[in-house]
């Protein structure tokens, strides 16, 4: 059975910085397009970055572009979210999802699969 599993949320001041990692079992990431949202209180899932598995090709939400760093490590099957200079608006439950193909989409609708979510608060 495919799952994903997140790990790595916790509480920070504005500033600084938290390294999301999520493993995969089954063949979920490939080939495929991988992906972090992020949910908070009362709002929409919202898209925060997605990878290409093979290719490496990511796209950022601008909200977080120049702040956090989308990677995969391909032996190990684990994507990370490497989340520097936070803010309290990225106070959140962040996922990871996955998706067959290459499109790059930022609706969580088109997503398959998804991790149980980890949660990142960060304090001002």
């Amino acid at each position: 059975q495919e799952r994903l599993l997140e790990s790595g949320g916790g509480s920070v001041q504005a500033g600084g910085s938290l390294r999301l990692s999520c493993a995969a079992s089954g063949r979920v990431f490939s080939p495929s397009v991988v992906g972090w949202f992020r949910q908070a209180p009362g709002k929409e899932r919202e898209f925060v970055a997605a990878l290409t598995w093979y290719s490496g090709t990511i796209d950022y939400a601008d909200s977080v572009k120049g702040r956090f760093t989308i990677s995969r490590d391909n032996v190990k099957d684990t994507l990370y979210l490497q989340m520097n200079s936070l803010k309290p608006d990225d106070t959140a439950v962040y996922y990871c999802a996955a998706r067959p193909g290459s499109y790059k989409s930022r609706s969580f609708s088109d997503y398959e699969y998804w991790g149980q979510g980890t949660q990142v608060t960060v304090s001002s």
